[in-house]
């Protein structure tokens, strides 16, 4: 089936972490000639593959976008996401093929989504020589005073991060809002909802097949490969975690325990994220995980104003 059956330029799959986007993301590409555009923040790197999930048996044939594009040890941002997600969308559109956006990194959905642009903020050396003598706490306070509706809390929780933030939100406020605003995109919006224990089950059932599976090898290879641990911390929780086991700074069943409570705060996370996003505007069709959720999202996107949502 061709995308001039549907009423949207773009098809977007979200959830939180082992919802099961990426299964129904190539799904629907399969079906109405598609291709993906991955809304990760980890999937651009490459050798970065069971820690963050990339699935990439799953896509089969579907031509994928932003996956394996840098080198683990990289640093990319959400101004970086954003332009490369512009043009992952005209050179996809330009062969008469849609886009499905697939992720559930919240800023990336954000900036790819709500139509502004953003402001490219380089290094400021001076002012980072300045935050160097905060305490953390300091910068915290300093991060929520420049942007006090931030939504982030992951930036607070590392110092590198905190010091990115606050130097990227006195950038925007000094720049003058000018830009021209992003293209508009019509798109039709998919969720994916599971019931919180069953969601929970899910995320610890993945977590120990990838420690079964060569997880923890696999961040064993990229620290001797040259990628310090202080940025495999900076990349997520399952590479902090699993660093701090290789460091010998905890048993392994106390790292297991402590990521996956980990995991499952950070999906809680996710799903503030996603209740924040629809007051902003954003609407989301959330569907039953535990259901068809192709046969769901195919009646959404075919009928898009029928009563096919569940409440959540």
């Amino acid at each position: 089936m061709s995308s001039r059956t549907l009423s949207c330029d773009m098809i977007t799959v979200l959830g939180p972490t082992a919802s099961g986007k990426t299964r129904l993301a190539v799904a629907l590409a399969e079906e109405f000639g598609g291709e993906i555009i991955s809304a990760d923040s980890r999937q651009v790197f490459r050798g970065m593959d069971i820690g963050s999930g990339k699935d990439l048996h799953e896509y089969g044939q579907v031509p994928h976008h932003l996956i394996d594009i840098l080198d683990a040890g990289a640093e990319f941002s959400v101004f970086d996401f954003q332009r490369r997600f512009l043009s992952a969308c005209d050179a996809i559109m330009a062969l008469g093929k849609i886009p499905v956006l697939c992720g559930g990194s919240g800023m990336y959905l954000d900036a790819a989504l709500r139509g502004y642009r953003m402001v490219e903020v380089p290094h400021d050396d001076e002012l980072r020589a300045a935050l160097a003598l905060k305490s953390d706490a300091e910068l915290v306070d300093e991060l929520w005073r420049l942007k006090p509706d931030q939504h982030n809390s992951t930036d607070s929780l590392n110092r590198e991060r905190t010091i990115r933030a606050i130097e990227i939100a006195l950038g925007e406020l000094a720049d003058s809002p000018t830009g021209e605003p992003l293209p508009l995109l019509r798109t039709i919006v998919i969720g994916i909802h599971w019931e919180r224990e069953e969601l929970r089950r899910r995320i610890t059932g993945r977590l120990r097949d990838r420690l079964d599976n060569g997880m923890i090898e696999e961040i064993e290879q990229l620290h001797a490969g040259g990628v310090p641990w202080e940025r495999l911390d900076y990349y997520g929780l399952e590479y902090r975690y699993v660093g701090a086991y290789l460091r010998n700074e905890m048993t392994r069943n106390d790292m297991y325990q402590r990521l996956n409570n980990a995991i499952h705060n950070f999906a809680k996370r996710q799903g503030n994220w996603f209740r924040r996003m629809e007051k902003h505007g954003i609407v989301i069709n959330w569907i039953e995980g535990s259901g068809d959720v192709r046969a769901q999202a195919r009646r959404l996107l075919l009928d898009p104003d029928a009563d096919n949502k569940i409440n959540i």
